[in-house]
């Protein structure tokens, strides 16, 4: 399947389960959650989305951090009628120590927040990846590797029992606002798979670890999770929210090194956000963090994870908008035309 073909799955997803997710009403619980899906929320960000491959040494106190040819990306968006849509880029001046000339490469990363459910989508096709030379034991030098080409896909899904109370949504894109303290315990499933894969041998030969070094790796893992989102309100619009849980993954790896080894197994996993700043009914400034670890099952001395995250900065300015353009916007809305009515 080309990269052409994945995104425009990867969109279809998004837009059908974050619609279903809002085919009825919103019921929350007016006392903990003031919804405004009326308004029209525009947004100004500063945002870093990652994903890193991490090799560590049996036995030894140390790993090798891949890094992409990633950096801070300026952004607009806004949020209406509870559809969302955020572009950013790349600005020169804000990534002085960015690569020049390497390949392009592209990360999806969608995070749906509908009443009593949490749904994540991730879509990365990475090209270009450097170990920092505070990594290495044996060089002074970054270690580059344009020609290395890392692949993931994978998607979350959670179950809140105590949703009616506390909005994700507050949190994340501001289109509601989160009045009194929350709790609820969630638990789901998540699926994901991906390969990395270089012209030759990964790790430099500097390192001299020909034992764990490798040309090609691919990965498929899935599994239920536990755990729980909490929310604090203090003073008036100031919020803190927190979700974390764990996750065993049931799968497989294979590694090539001359040699191809494969192995199936399990080996937990976790997921962590942390969002926090000011929310009122016109104006938000907030700050929010999302990492996912994903360790891969061991084969042979192969100790791996892909870690994968995004770290935002938001400026929100919240305006009412005018019968006609809700009128006009509601007749395009994708939430709206996905719906079964």
């Amino acid at each position: 399947m080309t990269n052409r073909k994945i995104l425009l799955l990867f969109i279809f997803l998004i837009s059908f389960i974050g619609a279903q997710g809002q085919t009825s009403k919103p019921t929350f619980d007016t006392a903990y959650v003031e919804s405004h899906p009326e308004q029209i929320n525009l947004r100004l960000y500063l945002s870093r989305k990652f994903t890193n491959f991490v090799l560590r040494v049996p036995d030894e106190n140390h790993k090798y951090v891949y890094q992409p040819n990633s950096g801070l990306n300026l952004g607009v968006g806004i949020t209406h009628q509870r559809f969302t849509l955020n572009l950013a880029v790349p600005v020169g001046f804000l990534n002085p120590n960015r690569y020049e000339d390497w390949p392009r490469f592209l990360d999806l990363q969608s995070h749906v927040y509908p009443r009593r459910m949490i749904i994540d989508f991730f879509g990365q096709f990475y090209r270009g990846y450097s170990i920092r030379n505070n990594f290495l034991k044996n060089s002074t030098e970054n270690y580059l590797r344009e020609d290395m080409r890392l692949n993931s896909v994978g998607v979350n899904f959670h179950y809140m029992f105590r949703g009616e109370r506390i909005s994700l949504a507050a949190a994340f894109n501001q289109s509601a606002v989160q009045k009194k303290p929350a709790f609820s315990p969630f638990l789901g499933f998540e699926v994901y798979g991906g390969s990395m894969k270089g012209d030759s041998l990964l790790l430099p030969s500097t390192e001299n670890l020909d034992i764990l070094n490798f040309n090609r790796s691919n990965y498929f893992q899935f599994g239920p999770n536990a755990g729980a989102a909490a929310t604090l309100v203090f003073g008036k619009g100031f919020y803190v929210t927190a979700l974390g849980s764990v996750n065993l993954s049931v799968g497989f790896a294979e590694w090539e090194n001359r040699i191809e080894y494969r192995k199936w197994g399990s080996v937990p996993t976790y997921y962590a956000r942390v969002f926090l700043g000011y929310n009122d009914q016109k104006f938000s400034i907030n700050a929010n963090a999302v990492y996912k670890n994903l360790n891969l099952i061991k084969v042979e001395s192969f100790d791996q994870a892909v870690n994968t995250g995004n770290i935002r900065f938001n400026i929100i300015y919240k305006l009412g908008a005018g019968p006609r353009f809700e009128k006009s916007f509601r007749k395009i809305n994708p939430m709206r035309l996905l719906k079964k009515d």
